[in-house]
């Protein structure tokens, strides 16, 4: 079954505008093409907020940490520029 749409009004600059056509590429309607750009950009937050949850559960890690620490020497003792 195919999702309602609603309505939706907003103003947009001429940055904006450009962005619009940009993402619309002559392919898709104004309308496709913000429902398009809302998803990717939506998407693309939540990438980023799963990228730092792990981040901060790696830095929480203390194994982790202890693992890091061993190659940063080993690295060192190596010499050379890393």
């Amino acid at each position: 079954m195919p999702t309602r749409s609603r309505p939706l009004s907003v103003r947009l600059d001429e940055e904006a505008l450009a962005a619009l056509d940009t993402v619309a590429a002559g392919r898709l309607t104004r309308s496709e093409a913000i429902r398009t750009a809302l998803l990717e950009a939506a998407g693309q937050r939540q990438r980023t907020a799963d990228l730092d949850a792990e981040i901060q559960e790696l830095a929480a890690d203390e194994r982790d940490r202890a693992v890091k620490s061993d190659i940063s020497e080993f690295m060192e003792s190596l010499g050379g520029t890393w």
